[in-house]
């Protein structure tokens, strides 16, 4: 894979990004490189640097120190040109609610100095694209929360970018809108754009990123692809088990043994292992009768805790 990766055209470097404001260090060294059509992950907490990167990236926000080259220029020089190629899908949506739905695309699109003629004709090609075509002459205060974010999405590709960049893209989502963007998101894929976003939920990032860095307090904990880091940094599953929130910590002691690892948090203990059942049963052999159990696969979640001490939504 990383020969692979070494053939495509990097269309994003970064090498040794810091960004301070005042003492705080909201990102503290970070490198990485995003090869041409690939989907890239920042995964971490909310403060952890994910945004401040994402705005580094876009030109909006000039970086403290550190390389930063986007498709051979550098953003914080040349930030008309980088944002030509570029595609940003913002943290919140930032509609014009007082327009239509097509001519949200349409005025957005003038902005880039576009023809009309053509904006009419890539504005029908988005709203089929984001299932918004019934739509098109609709308020967009009337939309639902996640017909914003496709229509979101939408107008951020009327330039045709090659890079899209996505902060949070399904945050406040319910699962049904986070799957049919997911399923847009998939498609621009398959189309070569390159993909570079930002997520909290480890099931988006398993679901949506080639690749990954795992980032908290604004450095670089972990790289690679999610199957890959779950591999190196947790077991094959994960037992979960309940004795009550003021008997898991003396429950711990008696766990010794069991699994490969234990993780003791407030509301549950995690037991690491590679048979969730065979374990349960030792516990269940020592006389110890879980409240709640639960096998599962390991995710990003346990990755994040294993490397940092705590979980994703802390």
């Amino acid at each position: 894979m990383a020969g692979v990766r070494a053939m495509r055209r990097r269309v994003i470097s970064a090498r040794d990004l810091v960004k301070t404001y005042g003492d705080f260090n909201a990102v503290d060294g970070i490198s990485f490189d995003v090869p041409a059509g690939e989907s890239f992950g920042l995964l971490g907490p909310n403060g952890a640097g994910k945004s401040t990167t994402m705005r580094m990236i876009g030109g909006v926000t000039q970086r403290t120190s550190g390389h930063l080259d986007i498709m051979g220029l550098d953003p914080e020089h040349q930030g008309p040109e980088v944002r030509a190629h570029l595609g940003v899908v913002p943290q919140q949506d930032n509609l014009d609610e007082e327009l239509r739905v097509r001519d949200n695309l349409i005025v957005y699109g003038r902005y880039f100095g576009l023809p009309r003629a053509y904006l009419e004709q890539r504005a029908d090609e988005l709203l089929e694209f984001a299932q918004l075509e019934d739509k098109a002459k609709a308020r967009v205060d009337s939309l639902s929360g996640g017909m914003k974010r496709r229509l979101t999405i939408a107008r951020s590709l009327i330039n045709e970018p090659k890079i899209l960049l996505l902060d949070e893209p399904t945050t406040g989502l319910d699962p049904q809108a986070r799957h049919v963007l997911w399923d847009r998101l998939f498609r621009l894929k398959e189309q070569g754009v390159t993909l570079v976003l930002t997520t909290h939920y480890m099931d988006e990032a398993e679901q949506l990123c080639d690749r990954l860095i795992v980032v908290d307090k604004g450095k670089i904990m972990a790289e690679g692809s999610p199957t890959a880091l779950i591999r190196e940094h947790s077991s094959r599953e994960v037992l979960e088990v309940r004795f009550g929130a003021d008997r898991n910590a003396a429950v711990v002691p008696r766990l010794d043994g069991v699994g490969e690892r234990l993780e003791a948090l407030p509301d549950r203990i995690l037991v690491y292992t590679d048979d969730g059942e065979g374990s349960l049963e030792q516990i269940r052999n020592r006389g110890l009768h879980p409240v709640t159990s639960l096998v599962r696969r390991a995710s990003l979640e346990d990755v994040f805790l294993r490397l940092t001490g705590r979980s994703l939504v802390d």
